[in-house]
């Protein structure tokens, strides 16, 4: 019986005794399952799930629900049953994921929301309150009518591509109508997220090619760099033409054609960045979307995790629902296409990397979730392991940095700028560049200047030696 009822929790707490001294020590957890998807407190029974048994069930069972009623504010919806296990007695206490959010703590002169981080009941920061506020009066951040006046601001890139993707014009009253406005005239905050001004600060991309299959430091061991900042569609724009800037169309001659194999599915990259700026927390001061390729995988990562149930990771995709924590910015984002009303973006992402000429199982895209953020993890499929740094040739082969140097080397046969040089390698970050290949090279003997009196002159240019 015990073991049915921790199986069909969503969320459970063990509990020796009825502690009544200090009942903050379970209470936070009934306020973090009512603000959370719920859950089910167990007394009675030990962490270790051994069963100990209560002496007055009854007694017990009135305490509960009076410390409930007296300190946990507003009153959640819960069911406490008695259960009988091996000629013991143990009470079950099921507490339902609330619509009222926030559910505080309130006694010993402190009034606190709780919140569940992984197996523990911690008070909730700022942030999740404010959501949690949100929430529980069916409101959601982007909906919020700001101060900020329409006509301060221009929109020229939300109608340009309105106009590009529909075929129609964004009529002055579409703005009120999409929730961009109010009849008065003031932005909602997905109003402000789509001015081509920089108004809200945390509209941010950062952008990273890293050199290897970890992070490093900026300076020493990133390929390419870029952050982005403003309009939510210049983001979305700008995250995937530095992914297609950062990654391959390698190709596969075969008898009468050739097969291409491109690192990434676009469609995929595309699904996973607009997952990213419709579902991210906007709320979390000082945050921002984060865009990290290494040679054999890129990672999504955005402010927030799930807005409503357990991570992602324990999730079926095949049958997750689509709850949205920006209602109005995932309408005006549906209505130019970029995404599906249905909640298929996830879904998406699997079966459009599936469709990549040599994907495997191995190369299933990867999905995690925690209190505080959200994380997508697509495979390079013509990442080789053990071959160094794929560099997504176009000859079906993964090279390392030393073949393309003598690649480099070759392609100086005729004196070359830097900027040639750079374009040859497809390498944007004149810093990278620099110290990955042209140093090394000059250092060597490899390559040499044509003007070696003036190393700093504009008209510079390397030859091979």
């Amino acid at each position: 019986m015990i073991e049915q009822i921790i199986a069909e929790a969503t969320e459970c707490d063990f509990k020796a005794s009825l502690e009544t001294r200090k009942p903050k020590s379970w209470l936070k957890s009934v306020s973090a399952f009512a603000n959370g998807i719920g859950g089910t407190l167990i007394f009675g029974v030990a962490d270790d799930r051994k069963i100990v048994g209560l002496q007055d069930i009854q007694k017990d069972a009135e305490v509960i629900s009076r410390f409930i009623k007296e300190r946990i504010t507003p009153l959640p919806q819960f069911v406490l049953t008695p259960v009988k296990e091996n000629d013991k007695n143990i009470l079950v206490l099921a507490v339902t994921s609330g619509r009222t959010t926030p559910y505080y703590y309130k006694a010993d002169g402190i009034m606190e929301a709780y919140v569940r981080v992984g197996n523990e009941s911690v008070a909730a920061p700022d942030y999740v309150v404010n959501e949690l506020i949100l929430k529980g009066s069916n409101r959601s951040f982007d909906a919020l009518i700001t101060d900020t006046k329409k006509s301060d601001y221009s929109f020229t890139l939300l109608e340009a591509t309105y106009l590009e993707r529909m075929g129609l014009h964004f009529e002055p009253s579409d703005y009120i109508s999409f929730g961009l406005a109010d009849k008065d005239g003031y932005l909602t905050n997905a109003g402000k997220l789509l001015t081509d001004q920089h108004v809200v600060y945390n509209s941010r991309l950062f952008c990273t090619r890293w050199n290897g299959l970890e992070k490093g430091s900026i300076f020493d061991d990133a390929l390419d760099d870029k952050e982005f900042e403003g309009n939510l569609i210049y983001l979305l724009q700008s995250g995937g033409d530095f992914v297609r800037n950062n990654s391959k169309v390698r190709f596969v001659k075969e008898a009468r054609y050739r097969v291409d194999k491109p690192d990434y599915a676009d469609r995929a990259v595309t699904e996973a960045l607009v997952n990213a700026l419709i579902h991210r927390d906007y709320i979390i001061l000082g945050s921002e979307i984060h865009i990290d390729m290494y040679d054999d995988r890129m990672e999504i990562q955005s402010p927030g995790g799930m807005f409503e149930g357990k991570p992602i990771q324990e999730c079926n995709i095949d049958t997750l629902g689509s709850v949205r924590r920006n209602p109005v910015i995932a309408d005006i984002f549906h209505r130019m296409k970029y995404m599906e009303r249905r909640g298929s973006g996830l879904k998406k992402i699997l079966t459009e990397t599936k469709k990549l000429p040599g994907y495997t199982d191995k190369m299933r895209p990867e999905f995690y979730s925690t209190p505080t953020d959200f994380r997508v993890v697509l495979k390079n499929v013509n990442y080789i392991e053990g071959n160094g740094q794929d560099n997504g040739q176009d000859d079906g082969q993964d090279i390392g940095q030393d073949e393309w140097r003598d690649r480099l080397v070759d392609f100086c046969s005729e004196s070359r700028t830097r900027e040639e040089m750079q374009n040859y390698m497809g390498i944007s970050s004149k810093t990278s560049f620099r110290r990955i290949f042209l140093k090394p090279l000059l250092k060597s003997g490899k390559l040499k200047m044509t003007l070696p009196d003036k190393p700093n002159s504009g008209n510079q240019k390397y030859i091979k030696a």
